[in-house]
């Protein structure tokens, strides 16, 4: 469920206090700000907003597209380092394959034939 209309979207007072500084000023200087949990409103389109990501500052230049989404959206927590290839997956599957069906031994070598 989402916000109600009338509320209004939830930006941190100190973030809109110094992008309305910037604006009156005509700066675009970047912002490095904590709050992933505000919104994107129509004032912030044009600057870069630096977002922490929980380890660095992720910077983020917000687009018209962005407007009503939420900082943290655009600056990911974790890294994906992939899935395992195919190579690694085969190799799980030989060493987990079970053994031939059959003696636990190695067949032993046939006698030798007789000299005639």
């Amino acid at each position: 469920m989402g916000r109600s209309i009338k509320k209004g979207p939830f930006v941190d007072q100190h973030l809109m206090v110094k992008i309305e500084l910037l604006n009156r000023k005509f700066e675009k200087k970047v912002v490095k700000t904590w709050s992933r949990r505000s919104t994107i409103v129509p004032e912030m389109v044009g600057h870069t907003i630096a977002v922490h990501n929980g380890k660095k500052f992720i910077p983020v230049y917000i687009t018209e597209n962005m407007v009503g989404h939420k900082l943290g959206e655009f600056s990911p927590t974790r890294t994906f380092k992939g899935h395992g290839s195919k190579a690694a997956a085969e190799k799980a599957a030989i060493a987990a394959a079970p053994p031939p069906v059959g003696s636990a031994a190695p067949a032993a070598a046939k006698p030798a034939a007789p000299a005639s």
